[in-house]
């Protein structure tokens, strides 16, 4: 066993097999001998791990400077006893504990705590996509390069009938620092926008019933958005590391576009449906490969 730093070890001859983000087998946490995390999901083959832990104890723990991009959807803390509409019904917006305000200061902590842990294990020149956490990056040394709005062509309507429809989220993307040189595909995004410069305005709808078909999870991001996403800032074969990642939609996106995913998610319910999804996209690739090989 290789000493990290205290509570933390790593198994040498489990951890770097296919990830270039170090995953370790074995942790102790101050004298207490507990894992900070478990293993749900794992596939080499197609470099992709699924962890179970509080995300801040395992970034906490992992290799420096290992990840090319991450793509972070935190708790909203907008668990407030509202409603919303949902498919034409009236509906709470409690969606957990987990989405719960603790105060204005403990969540502005907590986002500087999570940030933090993924600004260490960024590599030099990686960039990290995020929704409205725009003061605490600044306050951490982030360089925002681009704010994104994502509008939704589907959207619920607002019941109260007191205010605006809400259609759009706000997504931030940035570089670990001012000192980055982030990686951009201009030229793709160009192409898919029919020849012109791709803008800060995305119409995307909100996910497909066939994205929710194993489960669904309260805040889910349609595929189409992920995608344009992953393939906007990393090439094939990057690392794209999810630490909140519910049903797991980056790693979707990430199997089919060829890049190596780690999501670490805390809720059992939201554990199993990732693995439901890893294992149909993990699937429905080897079927499309296979198909490919034999037409060639």
């Amino acid at each position: 066993m290789l000493k990290l730093k205290e509570g933390c070890y790593q198994d040498k001859t489990n951890s770097e097999k296919s990830l270039d983000f170090s995953v370790f087998e074995d942790a102790v946490s101050y004298n207490v001998k507990s894992k900070i995390f478990t293993v749900s999901f794992n596939n080499f083959e197609h470099s992709v791990r699924l962890l179970k832990g509080n995300c801040i104890e395992i970034l906490n723990c992992a290799r420096e400077n290992s990840v090319d991009m991450v793509f972070a959807d935190p708790p909203y803390f907008l668990s407030n006893g509202g409603i919303t509409c949902h498919s034409g019904k009236m509906v709470s917006v409690n969606k957990g504990k987990w989405d719960k305000s603790k105060g204005i200061e403990e969540n502005h902590k907590f986002s500087l705590e999570w940030l933090r842990a993924c600004q260490r294990v960024l590599k030099p020149d990686g960039t990290h996509i995020i929704y409205s956490i725009g003061f605490a990056m600044q306050e951490l040394g982030f360089k925002i390069l681009n704010d994104i709005i994502w509008y939704k062509r589907n959207a619920p309507p607002n019941l109260s009938c007191r205010y605006f429809t809400h259609s759009t989220e706000i997504i931030l993307w940035a570089a670990k620092n001012e000192k980055s040189r982030h990686y951009f595909n201009y030229n793709l995004m160009k192409e898919l926008n029919k020849g012109k410069q791709m803008r800060n305005v995305w119409e995307i709808s909100a996910p497909s019933s066939e994205e929710k078909k194993f489960g669904k999870h309260p805040t889910q991001k349609p595929e189409e958005l992920l995608k344009r996403i992953i393939i906007a800032s990393t090439k094939e074969g990057d690392l794209v590391l999810d630490p909140f990642c519910g049903s797991s939609t980056t790693g979707v996106a990430a199997i089919e576009l060829n890049r190596k995913y780690v999501g670490i998610e805390l809720e059992d319910e939201y554990l199993q449906l990732s693995k439901k999804r890893l294992e149909n996209a993990i699937k429905t690739k080897e079927i499309n490969t296979n198909f490919i090989k034999r037409i060639l």
